[in-house]
């Protein structure tokens, strides 16, 4: 039964004059903010003209979600069998999604489940909400690194614990694989990267009021290359111990690449601006000076780097984890790796002399001076030494104008200091990088005061004077030379 009705705001009462059988919903259209409903809406009104009820009607069936069931009969069950009988299957009235040839930025990041044939996302649980609960749903953006934090609560820790796959840590890793380029179901077997832990810590387990290796964080570094998309997946995660009813969770997406980027800005134009980071060149190619970064953790990051700003010294530290044994004849394998993590994957071979250096000028880079291990092993031929120490020297100066100075590298120098591999440790090695700017600069001394005139007079000019009043009386011509002098110069001081 459907009622106009009219709402009196002075008695507080609701008069109605037209009603009809209908099957709606009404609301006062106070209480309305905005329509989006599918279904047919009516705006009642009084008789005056004000808006008063906002009503729903729901017997529409055409405009309504709900989808009447088709009838499957045994003729025609082999059509259906082959239709929806796979693991996975699109309803014909859902358009998929064409997919790109590569990742741009922001994209979803594909992952795939061999086990059911499910493809899906690559999600990243953020906080919703003042409590900042976590939501599950969240995609992972490709180029989009960053962290977030939410807080997990739990009804019954010790059915939780053992039960639910956010709290454990091969459901972040195992089971599924991460697809190199948006593809179809046709194109995921040659597209699958899989996902490498760097450490996998055992299940959750219950001892006591205690839940034990349960998942506090989560970080991906995924390296990529352009449009060839995700070539490499890793995961570290790490655990805590839970005996209360929340937990606080931590999930990281770090992107990177091998490959160099030819579109660096510069640094200065044509000096270094101070802050700007210090440039190299390597095989040709203009990148910027990194030295090792330490997770927060004090291990070594093993993509990330801290970019060197000029004129700003800086010293890092950590240590790094080697899982390799030490064994006969792998020295090389311990100093490779070890001036990797100090140097980056490959030694720079330059440094720009100025902000603006291109590669092709070789007049704009100076070369690098490299103090290696090999200069400090001596005499002993056996002794295997590893760098575990960078010190990075670099001398600079102001030059040009004073009224306006650019700042130039004058020189570098790559100091190792090394240490016999007997002496370190096996699993971890500490590592320590400084990187110090001096400057060279000679600014000139300022004028005191106004130059004075000096005045400089002939070589000897006043001998002929000095002649005549000595009293040099020897001769006649000696009198008579000196007189003529004299009115010469008379004759002209008086013009």
């Amino acid at each position: 039964m459907e009622c106009k009705c009219i709402l009196s705001v002075s008695s507080l009462s609701l008069s109605c004059f037209l009603c009809r059988t209908v099957s709606q919903v009404c609301v006062e259209k106070s209480l309305i903010f905005r329509n989006n409903t599918p279904h047919h809406t009516e705006i009642v009104t009084d008789p005056r003209g004000y808006e008063s009820m906002f009503c729903v009607r729901l017997s529409d069936s055409k405009l309504n979600y709900f989808q009447e069931p088709q009838k499957v009969k045994k003729s025609d069950f082999s059509v259906f069998l082959a239709q929806y009988g796979g693991p996975s299957f699109i309803s014909p009235s859902q358009d998929q999604p064409s997919s790109s040839a590569f990742y741009r930025a922001g994209d979803p990041i594909q992952t795939y489940f061999a086990a059911s044939s499910v493809l899906s996302t690559l999600r990243q649980p953020v906080g919703m909400g003042a409590n900042g609960l976590c939501i599950d749903g969240n995609p992972a953006g490709f180029l989009e690194s960053k962290s977030t934090s939410c807080t997990r609560t739990f009804t019954n820790l010790s059915s939780s614990c053992t039960t639910d796959p956010t709290l454990d840590a091969a459901s972040y890793y195992r089971d599924f694989t991460i697809l190199k380029v948006p593809v179809n179901m046709t194109d995921v077997q040659l597209m699958q990267v899989r996902i490498t832990p760097v450490t996998q810590p055992g299940a959750p387990q219950m001892d006591g009021n205690t839940c034990h290796n349960v998942v506090s964080e989560v970080i991906y570094e995924i390296e990529f290359n352009g449009t060839h998309g995700i070539q490499n997946v890793s995961v570290q995660l790490k655990v805590t111990s839970v005996s209360g009813n929340s937990l606080q969770q931590r999930f990281t997406l770090q992107f990177w690449s091998r490959t160099p980027s030819y579109t660096l800005p510069r640094s200065g134009n044509p000096g270094y601006i101070i802050g700007a980071p210090l440039l190299s060149l390597n095989s040709g190619a203009r990148q910027q000076v990194t030295i090792l970064q330490s997770q927060g953790d004090g291990i070594c990051s093993q993509t990330l780097r801290y970019k060197v700003q000029f004129g700003m010294n800086v010293r890092t530290s950590c240590q790094l984890s080697i899982s390799q044994t030490m064994e006969d004849g792998n020295c090389s394998y311990f100093q490779e790796k070890l001036y990797q993590a100090l140097q980056g994957v490959s030694s720079p071979q330059a440094l720009a002399i100025i902000g603006s250096a291109e590669p092709t000028q070789t007049d704009q880079w100076t070369s690098i001076i490299i103090r290696n291990c090999s200069m400090q092993a001596g005499n002993c031929a056996s002794c295997c030494m590893v760098p575990v120490s960078l010190k990075i020297q670099v001398l600079w100066a102001e030059v040009g104008l004073q009224s306006n100075p650019q700042s130039q590298v004058l020189g570098a120098r790559y100091w190792y200091q090394c240490q016999s591999l007997k002496s370190l440790s096996m699993t971890m090695v500490p590592l320590t990088t400084v990187v110090a700017f001096t400057d060279t600069t000679e600014w000139p001394e300022p004028p005191r005061s106004q130059p004075s005139t000096y005045w400089k007079l002939p070589f000897d000019f006043f001998f002929p004077f000095k002649v005549a009043l000595n009293g040099g009386i020897s001769c006649q011509g000696d009198l008579a030379g000196a007189f003529l002098m004299s009115l010469t110069f008379c004759s002209i001081l008086s013009f």
